[in-house]
């Protein structure tokens, strides 16, 4: 059975530029006075609440000194604060102030209900694996980053198709001309994968799926892989651009012909806290519209 953790210093990351949120986040606060817990800001929200005389933190101290960090924004938010406090095993939980909201599950007005059941032990744990892609030129790393949804190899602004060879586990896989190829965790299988035709995975999979993106060939399709398989891109010297790679969406990093790009998986994951009324396939009805009548 699962032990459950106490929860005394509270961590709060919130979205800025919406009035939402910051609505959201003084209600939290106020929240959690009453149940006299110590409550941590992140740095990132002090105009937010000039008002506020909480102390302020970057998010290595939150990841160091809180029992859970309430992320208060959309699915982005909290992918950037879980590629920034995984590595601290600090667990966090999501408040759904953007669109879809499969990571940030706990609605606005649920707010006080929801954390009081976290807080008082009645919730699940999810742990998400992260991926860390690594570019590298003439045996030099030059480039590295990491995601919890995808890593997106691709031809930018090109018209052009970017050729490449892929490799899992040092086997060769294929030689593609496409746009490109998302290779995408259980957490991204709902997101752009999933625009890309890519398959649902349900997120205790340790899997990976490769997602080629317009490829030139009818027969190339997605392909599902262990979690633990190293993933080696080169790009063909033949192509005349440079491609990009995208973490998570976040600004790309420019590939030069003749680079290797290697992905693997992450040695720390995402410790994600739910009510005990999460379900991910309501999530997927509710989210992505699937009828619920046969």
């Amino acid at each position: 059975m699962e032990e459950k953790e106490s929860f005394r210093n509270i961590g709060l990351i919130g979205r800025p530029g919406s009035p939402q949120v910051v609505d959201t986040l003084q209600t939290i606060i106020q929240f959690l006075q009453q149940r006299n817990l110590q409550v941590l800001l992140d740095q990132e929200i002090a105009s937010l609440l000039p008002q506020d005389n909480h102390q302020r933190a970057t998010r290595k101290i939150l990841g160091e000194t809180c029992d859970l960090v309430i992320v208060v924004g959309g699915d982005g938010c909290l992918l950037g604060a879980a590629r920034d406090l995984a590595r601290y095993k600090v667990p966090l939980l999501g408040v759904n102030r953007g669109r879809l909201g499969f990571l940030t599950d706990i609605l606005p007005s649920e707010v006080e209900e929801r954390i009081s059941e976290v807080l008082d032990g009645e919730y699940t744990t999810d742990y998400r694996f992260l991926l860390e892609a690594q570019i590298k030129r003439d045996g030099q790393l030059i480039g590295d980053s990491s995601a919890l949804n995808d890593v997106v190899f691709h031809s930018g602004n090109s018209v052009k198709m970017l050729e490449f060879e892929l490799f899992v586990d040092g086997d060769f896989v294929y030689r593609q001309r496409s746009d490109g190829l998302i290779v995408s965790t259980p957490t991204g299988s709902t997101a752009y994968a999933l625009s890309g035709g890519g398959p649902i995975m349900h997120p205790r999979l340790d899997a990976i799926v490769l997602v080629p993106m317009f490829p030139h060939t009818l027969s190339s399709r997605p392909i599902v892989i262990d979690g633990s398989s190293e993933i080696k891109i080169y790009v063909s010297p033949t192509n005349e651009f440079r491609p990009l790679l995208n973490c998570d969406g976040q600004g790309g990093v420019v590939v030069n012909p003749g680079d290797w790009v290697y992905i693997r998986k992450r040695a720390h994951p995402l410790k994600l806290l739910h009510p005990r009324s999460h379900s991910f396939y309501e999530a997927c009805r509710s989210k992505l519209g699937w009828s619920e009548i046969l």
